[in-house]
């Protein structure tokens, strides 16, 4: 599908949630860490710390182990559960569990009474809440303390950690300290650093990087059956490592408004006067509040990823080119300074934070972000 919005919502294609995805792809050294630490000791930390960028595949893999888990029903050496050992127990196949056995059916409809799942909720007014507040927290105590239904593991994923208020990390922190036998509480973080000390110190730590182009462009097109080669490509090289990412590009448009951005970039230090007022319309229509949050961040990645090259000239790094990408980077170097782009990023940065707070016109906004950078390019 080309330069279209790709349909991810009800009866469209598109991946599983993390909890009913049975593929994980690109950390499998992670993978077969957790698969060790279980094997090879018999033992597991009570707590860990899965921590990346968004987008990455944090939660789908909590949720391959907590299956991998619930499916062998083996803590400390308690036998199989109620299903029996469904498990390749050599680690032939990492942590993969059988999407047609009864137990990564029940996790996949939040159904299985040994797995606990901590979001975000609805408030009294029926709209999610921006963080997870302490009444989402207290019910994972008593859960705990509880025998295990089917004999194994009880196991809490926490998605994500981050979003905790301090009410709630403190009542996560008091579990974390006195934590029952046979269970494990799978925290998840796109910034570990917003985390309490206490709370990252009582958890084992496991770090996922970026996805690879590759692996990224694997992925979509194996959920969007629809989705070209070359759209999958780009996809995986705007969202920088992130199937998430990828994914909600896709969903708001982000490829033809990528490309379209770029044909009005190249026409810089002169820009198009007719293109550049069709473009900011578009983003500042009625009803088009994520177009204006697509297109407006697209630029400021497009404008940090200049600046990164630029910075990276004379040295060993920076962000790997394409041969077009190479050439424009190139011509925009030589015609403004790094410290003049790195003023006009500042500028655009500040006016974007200020557009929703100060209800600035968007059009206005989007035709001023535009003429700063021909501004730079014509100095």
């Amino acid at each position: 599908m080309s330069e279209m919005a790709i349909d991810i919502g009800p009866g469209g294609n598109g991946p599983p949630s993390p909890r009913a995805n049975p593929d994980l792809i690109g950390h499998e050294a992670q993978e077969r860490l957790l698969l060790e630490t279980l094997l090879d000791s018999g033992r597991m930390a009570h707590a860990w710390l899965i921590n990346g960028p968004r987008g990455i595949g944090k939660a789908t893999l909590a949720y391959r182990f907590a299956r991998y888990l619930l499916a062998s029903g083996a803590a400390g050496g308690k036998g199989p559960g109620l299903f029996g050992n469904m498990l390749p127990m050599a680690g032939d196949d990492g942590l993969f569990v059988d999407p047609d056995s009864p137990v990564f059916n029940r996790v996949a409809a939040s159904s299985h009474a040994d797995l606990l799942s901590i979001e975000r909720t609805e408030n009294d007014r029926g709209k999610l809440r921006t963080e997870i507040v302490v009444n989402d927290i207290r019910s994972i105590a008593s859960f705990l303390n509880l025998t295990a239904a089917e004999g194994g593991w009880r196991v809490v994923v926490i998605d994500s950690a981050d979003e905790m208020n301090r009410n709630a990390a403190n009542a996560v922190l008091k579990v974390l300290e006195e934590p029952p036998d046979y269970a494990l509480l799978l925290l998840v973080s796109h910034n570990p650093g917003l985390l309490l000390p206490t709370i990252r110190s009582r958890c084992r730590p496991l770090a996922l990087s970026p996805l690879s182009n590759d692996a990224v462009t694997t992925m979509l097109r194996r959920n969007f059956l629809d989705l070209s080669q070359a759209d999958a490509a780009l996809l995986a090289h705007l969202a920088d490592g992130s199937i998430g990412r990828a994914i909600d590009l896709a969903g708001e448009g982000g490829l033809e408004i990528y490309r379209e951005l770029i044909s009005l970039l190249k026409t810089l230090p002169e820009l198009d006067a007719v293109r550049l007022h069709d473009f900011g319309s578009r983003l500042a229509k009625t009803g088009a509040d994520q177009a204006f949050r697509t297109g407006t961040e697209l630029l400021t990645w497009w404008l940090g990823r200049l600046i990164r090259t630029l910075c990276a000239t004379n040295a060993v790094g920076g962000p790997a080119l394409d041969e077009a990408e190479r050439a424009e980077f190139t011509r925009l170097g030589r015609a403004a300074t790094l410290d003049r782009w790195f003023q006009v990023w500042e500028k655009i940065t500040r006016l974007l934070a200020r557009t929703s707070s100060a209800n600035l016109d968007r059009k206005q906004v989007v035709l001023n972000v535009l003429l700063a950078l021909e501004d730079t390019v014509r100095r």
